[in-house]
């Protein structure tokens, strides 16, 4: 088993985004390629965003720290430091309202996803 402080790894990336011409910084906490459960931790500095971009699979989102606007076509949600939201499966953008962290959780459609399967 590991143990990893969210807040600890918020407090880096949002200091290490604040030195980025980007503004943001991220890094894998757990998952990757060879699993199907992704979570990435995710800074971003009051005003930077991500793009939109598609939803690569069951995805949420919960904010660890800060504030966060969450834009789908139409409509658009904010959320704040402990709130989860349901990313849904369209191309989304994500902005920071302040200085904020993400963990994003990702589910991977994969052989078997769906059907019971491991």
């Amino acid at each position: 088993m590991r143990k990893f402080s969210l807040d600890a790894l918020a407090r880096n990336h949002l200091e290490q985004a604040s030195k980025a011409s980007s503004g943001r910084s991220s890094s894998t906490v757990f998952g990757g390629h060879e699993h199907i459960l992704r979570q990435t931790l995710i800074a971003l500095t009051r005003g930077n965003s991500l793009s939109p971009h598609p939803n690569p699979g069951e995805a949420t989102l919960i904010v660890v720290r800060g504030r966060v606007r969450l834009v789908a076509g139409e409509d658009e949600w904010e959320a704040r430091s402990g709130d989860m939201l349901i990313l849904p499966q369209e191309d989304h953008s994500l902005e920071a309202v302040e200085d904020a962290a993400v963990l994003l959780n990702v589910v991977m459609p994969g052989p078997g996803a769906g059907r019971g399967e491991a």
